[in-house]
């Protein structure tokens, strides 16, 4: 038996034909699974839009140390959560708190050589490589954030970490400035950045001049992002300080005194840089207020030493003129010569006469002043 199919491909639908209840109840089921697919694929593909606004504008919160943490947890799948990848905390320089310090760095200093400065022929910022470097081997190189931030994120509290940027970039803190002593406020912008700025603590224009020049390219950029040699610091406290050594610029704020001389001299014993004389002192007398005591002097060159003695010689003094000879027939009377005896009117003076000398008798003839 042949049934016929109304809808059949080869049917055409007459003028005036009305589709049966039988074809719409086929219908209906496919439409209603379209629907369905429609608000599932839909639901899959546009999260809740209040989620995806606070995962855009969070921002990951820093601890002290520098480690970047979550504020909120979620049940959402892990591609869409805040929480990002923490970097390392750089590590502080210990501060001299007590002699015992002071002497270890006073030790120290005594192991590195004092020279005279080195002509500054050639110096530029770009002999230590591109600014703030990554590309080094010491604390905090190659972890993928430049090295002001790391700075920053080690010595600002409350630091505020930019999200997307693996905890790196610093968009806000508070920095308790060492140089100073007071607290500074950091806020990331084109016309705030420079509040806050990155000291090298020994200058770089001054370790090209006491034996940076003699580094390798590579060595001279870890130098200038070595963290023992960077400190955050108030901007235009920075700015005085310029390429200053510890002769000619030291903190302001005098309790820092000791641990920035101290940081100073182990940075240029690791690095074989030297200082100079003035220098050398400069950063002696600091040590010394925090209790360092300099080594005595060695006292056995001057307790070996021997000393021929010299003889004294007596003192001369001009001998007296003698005394005038006595006149031949003993008399008294005495002239120093004719023009005497002549004024005194006893010229003539014959051999026997009071005042004749041989001396005046020029001829011999017996007679004187003639």
């Amino acid at each position: 038996m042949v049934t016929f199919d109304p809808i059949g491909p080869d049917w055409q639908r007459p003028a005036g034909y009305k589709k049966s209840a039988v074809v719409r109840r086929r219908r209906w089921p496919w439409i209603a699974g379209a629907g369905v697919a429609t608000v599932l694929v839909i639901g899959l593909i546009a999260p809740d839009d209040t989620k995806q606004v606070t995962d855009r504008a969070a921002a990951v919160v820093a601890a002290p140390s520098g480690a970047a943490t979550s504020s909120t947890t979620s049940s959402t799948p892990a591609t869409t959560s805040s929480v990002e990848p923490s970097l390392a905390p750089l590590s502080s320089a210990a501060p001299v708190a007590d002699s015992g310090a002071a002497q270890q760095a006073l030790t120290l200093l005594a192991t590195v050589a004092v020279k005279g400065r080195a002509p500054r022929t050639g110096y530029s910022r770009a002999q230590f490589g591109q600014a703030w470097s990554d590309d080094v081997t010491v604390d905090g190189g190659r972890n993928g954030c430049d090295t002001r931030n790391d700075i920053l994120r080690r010595d600002l509290t409350g630091a505020v970490l930019k999200a997307g940027t693996r905890g790196c970039v610093v968009l806000s803190g508070t920095l308790a400035d060492p140089y100073t002593g007071r607290d500074i406020a950091f806020t990331r912008g084109p016309g705030t950045s420079t509040a806050v700025q990155i000291d090298h603590v020994v200058a770089l224009d001054d370790a090209w001049q006491k034996g940076a020049q003699q580094l390798s390219p590579d060595r001279r950029r870890d130098f200038a992002n070595d963290p023992r040699n960077l400190q955050a610091t108030d901007g235009p406290t920075n700015q005085r300080k310029g390429s200053g050594d510890a002769a000619t610029w030291l903190p302001p704020n005098r309790a820092y005194r000791c641990t920035y001389v101290a940081r100073q001299v182990e940075v240029k014993a690791a690095y074989s840089l030297w200082v100079t004389a003035a220098e050398r002192d400069a950063i002696t007398r600091v040590l010394r207020s925090c209790g360092a005591t300099p080594p005595e002097s060695d006292p056995t060159p001057s307790a070996t030493r021997t000393q021929t003695p010299i003889p004294a010689v007596p003192r001369t003094t001009d001998a007296p003129p003698p005394p005038p000879p006595a006149p031949p027939d003993g008399g008294g009377v005495y002239y120093e010569n004719c023009t005497a005896a002549r004024a005194a009117g006893a010229a003539p003076i014959r051999v026997g006469e009071p005042g004749y000398r041989p001396k005046l008798d020029r001829n011999n003839d017996g007679v004187a002043c003639e």
